[in-house]
């Protein structure tokens, strides 16, 4: 059972995230919060697998609460709910170790893709949020095609395998299955991936995996766990 917390200061959408969620028998909406200090303090009591957080509520905001999450329950998996004009709010909930994005106005199907694949350690970025965190980064990093390709190539054949697998939302678990490999060796690739390209978090190698052109043609598998 993945265990969720949901952190957002407007009810309703906190109820129509909660029925996606419940639609699934195997995730269980385990709390909820108006806001980033709750949300905060449930993680700390509930520790659950998962959780859901808003950019803007009032006390302390969401990139707040994702940094102090981060910092005191790193295992918790952090998925950031945004909207499209807040960028600049997702590239620095992504220096905070956030593991996914997903769009209030996205596709039910990617909420629920989204929360599997964080709670098995994995990344996940709504396509469309790729999109203008792409572009964002682009402006305020520089780091456009060309570098991140030099960046990546670096990168075994085999790595390079497991990058667009993690960058399209896989766990290690799902990567190792997708390559007939054991997941211990998953891990130690994602590693020296982080390593190799100059990455932070999953989450940022997985952007740059974008950038570069590396998860074209690359599909999730449908219904895995």
């Amino acid at each position: 059972m993945i265990r969720v917390l949901l952190v957002d200061d407007e009810a309703m959408i906190r109820a129509g995230v909660r029925s996606i969620l419940d639609a699934d028998a195997d995730v269980e909406v385990v709390a909820e919060a108006a806001d980033g200090r709750e949300g905060v303090d449930l993680t700390l009591s509930r520790r659950p697998d998962v959780v859901l957080l808003d950019i803007r509520m009032p006390g302390m905001n969401g990139l707040d609460a994702a940094a102090e999450i981060k910092r005191a329950a790193p295992a918790v998996g952090v998925v950031v709910l945004t909207t499209f004009g807040e960028e600049e709010y997702v590239a620095r909930a992504l220096s905070e170790g956030a593991d996914g994005f997903l769009l209030k106005t996205g596709d039910p199907r990617e909420l629920l893709l989204g929360v599997r694949a964080v709670a098995e350690g994995g990344a996940f970025l709504s396509p469309k949020v790729a999109r203008r965190v792409l572009q964002r980064l682009d402006h305020d990093r520089s780091v456009d095609r060309l570098k991140a390709r030099d960046k990546l190539s670096q990168l075994t054949g085999r790595e390079r395998e497991v990058l667009a697998l993690l960058a399209a939302g896989m766990s290690n678990g799902e990567i190792a299955r997708r390559l007939f490999l054991v997941e211990g060796t998953v891990k130690g690739h994602v590693s020296t991936i982080l390593t190799r390209v100059g990455a932070r978090n999953r989450v940022e190698a997985a952007v740059m995996a974008h950038e570069a052109g590396l998860v074209q043609g690359t599909e999730r598998r449908e219904g895995s766990d």
